[in-house]
């Protein structure tokens, strides 16, 4: 049975200055282009049969600098999406919002206008991402998921039969490899946060 890889996206702008980066399309930094692309020698001893990418160009140029052939994008992929907290760091929301924490609180009040997305919504579409990728996983081949911190880190929560909020236990920085496998039948993490 193949593992599944994944791989979260190099650093941008926003990742460096630790702003909240949902559905907003920005491109890697250059530091983000070379710690993808120092992705690639993890990667180079594995039979990866099929790459899914989110289809935002930040984790489809990671793809391709790491030397994964072939992506298909999944829009379940896509990161969280903030709300009205795109582009807001923490630190600014906790002014306003004192002790707030996403994995707890939730994204932007529901009179915000745009409130974004629920934990239990984003479980919702890693949950449709594991089912589509298990019958490839039966085979021997890897599959690899190129996309983004929370995204990667709630699909972490669902494969080990988390809740999603669970995902809060799982740190992951940016052009990192983390593999989930399974261990007399059962899912377990195998690596976590592997940096080149």
């Amino acid at each position: 049975m193949g593992e599944l890889l994944l791989i979260r996206h190099g650093q941008t702008e926003w990742s460096r200055t630790r702003r909240h980066t949902g559905l907003t399309d920005i491109p890697l930094t250059a530091e983000g282009e070379r710690q993808a692309a120092a992705v690639r020698p993890l990667l180079a001893a594995r039979d990866v049969g099929r790459v899914v990418t989110s289809p935002l160009r930040r984790a489809v140029r990671t793809a391709e600098l790491a030397g994964l052939e072939d992506p298909v994008t999944d829009p379940d992929l896509t990161e969280w999406d903030y709300g009205g907290y795109e582009g807001i760091t923490t630190a600014d929301i906790q002014r306003e919002r004192p002790g707030w924490n996403l994995w707890r609180d939730g994204i932007v009040p529901g009179d915000s206008g745009h409130p974004g997305e629920s934990v239990e919504r984003v479980g919702e579409r890693v949950d449709g991402v594991l089912a589509r990728i298990a019958p490839l996983l039966r085979e021997t081949a890897d599959v690899a998921l190129v996309a983004h911190g929370h995204v990667l880190r709630v699909l972490t929560a669902r494969w080990l039969g988390l809740p999603p909020e669970a995902g809060v236990l799982f740190r992951l920085d940016t052009a990192t490899l983390s593999t989930l496998g399974r261990e007399h039948g059962r899912p377990v993490l195998t690596s976590w946060n592997v940096a080149p």
